[in-house]
């Protein structure tokens, strides 16, 4: 793994696996958990993607970024997608168990922001940041309300994962040579069009640690009857996130409401009103043939349902904070690192000698849910 300067990587035995954490050489073990500062990435990625902000964030917080199963240098056990994303997010309560940590401020990063979520429906958090979240209803198949279109959610899960990519992350491929390459869909997909980084080579490397085990990602499907002829399978990562599996929706109504940050980018190609990974969108630009129309198959509203269990979590007493960033594609903490830098450290709360001043007003959109 390429470090940077001052994170140091350790594996964490826990009764469930070995999973590899990132902290910074120089945090203090006994900082309390008001002050702890837990990162979770998203799909096809690892804990070197939150290196930058680990660097960024105040040294007298104690941070530390956790590798899911099958990414990074975690164990590449397989995923049960028939509890949701319960896998990832009990994994994460061992690692923090065994690091005794009772409770923390939580950063959950596209899947990981489902991760997150499904961890504050069963466990204390003290805060919760949502960075480009996957929906509170799942990854497809769903009207606005959350309501599945089929029964077996049809155009979910494993059989979306274009077969090409899949083979470029088993053979490794870090060239740009093809729009299916690792590097090409960071480019199109994780950030926004145009946007550059001294550090793709490392976020490429991270997304090439994805393990395409059975069991891991992108996992099973079955044959549908329903267009466009496959479902959600039972195991992987991407049925995780299928709707019949998933839905932490509920988050909404849980007695102890922990303040919610929320960022995401207007121009995010993943997570959207109109995703490009939707199978529906897809359908309806004419790019997969044969779509049955919005009656049958609507593309999924993904951030619009976001806003409306979050506004529901507002009207339920929560404090919930939008940050919409102009111009911004799935990756905030990259693409406009002060802000998103700035907010989460509003939201955890923090008053200490190495905050730095907010940036300017203007490159920020921030409004609670209502």
């Amino acid at each position: 793994m390429t470090l940077f300067d001052g994170i140091g990587a350790r594996l964490i035995e826990t009764p469930r696996l070995n999973v590899n954490i990132l902290e910074r050489t120089g945090d203090d073990p006994s900082t309390p958990p008001e002050r702890t500062v837990v990162l979770i990435h998203g799909n096809v990625s690892s804990s070197l993607f939150w290196q930058e902000l680990m660097e960024d964030l105040p040294s007298d917080l104690r941070v530390i970024a956790i590798d899911l199963r099958g990414f990074g240098g975690t164990e590449h056990a397989p995923v049960d997608a028939t509890r949701g994303v319960r896998d990832f997010s009990d994994d994460v309560h061992a690692t923090l168990q065994a690091l005794g940590i009772p409770t923390a401020h939580f950063v959950g990063w596209s899947m990981g922001g489902g991760v997150v979520m499904q961890y504050a429906l069963d466990h204390p958090v003290l805060s919760l940041t949502l960075q480009s979240p996957v929906s509170p209803y799942g990854f497809g198949g769903t009207r606005r309300d959350g309501t599945r279109l089929t029964d077996d959610d049809a155009g979910c899960g494993g059989g979306g994962a274009n077969p090409d990519f899949v083979q470029r992350l088993i053979d490794h491929d870090t060239t740009d040579e093809a729009a299916t390459s690792p590097r090409s869909v960071f480019r199109s997909g994780y950030v926004a069009p145009g946007f550059h980084t001294d550090n793709e080579d490392v976020w490429v490397e991270s997304m090439l640690t994805t393990s395409t085990a059975t069991g891991n990602y992108p996992g099973d499907s079955v044959t549908s009857p329903n267009w466009p002829g496959f479902g959600a399978g039972g195991i992987g990562v991407l049925n995780t996130m299928a709707p019949r599996y998933f839905d932490v929706s509920g988050i909404a109504e849980i007695a102890d409401k922990p303040p919610i940050l929320w960022v995401h980018g207007t121009v995010d190609a993943i997570v959207s009103d109109a995703s490009f990974y939707d199978f529906n969108y897809l359908g309806k630009l004419g790019i997969v043939p044969g779509w049955p129309g919005d009656e049958v198959a609507p593309p999924q509203e993904m951030v619009s349902q976001t806003r409306d269990v979050l506004a529901r979590y507002s009207a339920g007493g929560g404090e919930v904070t939008e940050l919409s960033l102009e111009g911004v594609g799935h990756s905030p903490h990259l693409e406009r690192p002060a802000e998103f830098r700035h907010a989460l450290l509003t939201v955890i709360g923090y008053v200490g000698p190495s905050a730095h001043p907010a940036p300017p007003t203007e490159a920020i959109i921030i409004r609670s849910a209502d």
